[in-house]
């Protein structure tokens, strides 16, 4: 296995886990499920199956929640499920939306850990065995993190490029910027207790709920490995929104639900995320004057003045 970890008969410290429960394989191995939307998209869809039912950790259950797709999909999904019967599927006759997709894999979910893939993203085929080893490597150890994410290989058509994301991501973290990526990888209880995701968000679904699973169960530890295939390719049927608009009301419930009394904390979410180089926004005057209005920073009136300049306003 390209990352050097073997998995053996998992042991954990947690006496909850029962070896004999339907959350462990037929090889006493803790079953790993993993929830992925889709809608429309059959033929990264069929990329992203394959991925991961091609694993090299087999113990593995897929939920696919179709949100009423009308083209070739729950023909070739039906066809799948009747070939592997790790291969579980949920249909919407109707689209309700991604996260309301997600959360409907979360509950269907029957594995003792738990992640996600997006319908146009795929795992390495090692990507599954080198988190549950290093899951077993840092319980071992005494460790307990509240879950594990890896570092992504972003395609888009060109050349391949690979995240730098840091060893460790708090909720604090979570303010500045998505430290985590797109999936979390945890016991399946845990994101139930996190509450799952909030289906009305309309921009930062994976940033809000990942804040609140963090906040709650504390910090996540990286796996520094590039086991999963972001594709960024620019498309306009994205889950994942660029929208100006969208993007500041996301920005104000996540404002509105979480940010208590912390100094600066809208300040910041401007800052450094609603106006970073990811989304390519630039402040106009009006968001200047907005910022400026919403407390004393002065390093942060500096930073947005810059960036409002660099803007051509």
């Amino acid at each position: 296995m390209t990352s050097g970890l073997r998995v053996e008969r998992f042991k954990m410290s947690d006496p909850t886990f029962d070896t004999s429960s339907p959350a462990t394989g037929d090889a006493g191995l803790p079953k790993v499920s993993i929830y992925m939307p889709t809608r429309n998209r059959l033929g990264s869809m069929q990329a992203a199956v394959r991925s991961v039912l091609g694993q090299t950790y087999r113990e593995i259950e897929l939920i696919v929640v179709d949100d009423g797709s009308t083209d070739g999909t729950p023909a070739w999904l039906a066809e799948q499920a009747r070939l592997d019967p790790r291969l579980v599927v949920h249909r919407h006759e109707e689209g309700r939306g991604a996260c309301a997709a997600r959360n409907v894999g979360i509950r269907a979910a029957t594995g003792f850990f738990l992640t996600g893939l997006d319908d146009d993203d795929e795992f390495k085929p090692h990507h599954l065995a080198s988190l549950v080893s290093y899951w077993q490597l840092l319980t071992g150890a005494g460790d307990d993190p509240s879950a594990l994410y890896v570092q992504d290989e972003l395609r888009s058509g060109g050349p391949v490029a690979y995240t730098h994301k840091i060893g460790r991501a708090t909720a604090e973290m979570m303010l500045n910027a998505n430290q985590v990526g797109n999936q979390l990888f945890a016991p399946r209880d845990r994101f139930l207790s996190a509450g799952l995701f909030d289906e009305a968000m309309p921009a930062w679904q994976d940033l809000e709920f990942f804040y609140r699973f963090l906040k709650m169960h504390g910090p996540a530890r990286l796996l520094d490995l590039p086991s999963y295939v972001f594709d960024v390719t620019p498309r306009p049927d994205r889950i994942s929104s660029k929208s100006k608009r969208k993007v500041m009301q996301a920005c104000e419930l996540m404002y509105a639900k979480h940010g208590g009394d912390q100094r600066h904390t809208l300040q910041r979410l401007l800052l450094e995320q609603v106006f970073s180089d990811y989304y390519g926004f630039r402040p106009d005057l009006a968001d200047l004057r907005r910022f400026i209005g919403l407390g004393w920073w002065p390093r942060g009136w500096w930073r947005m003045a810059r960036r409002w300049r660099a803007g051509g306003a």
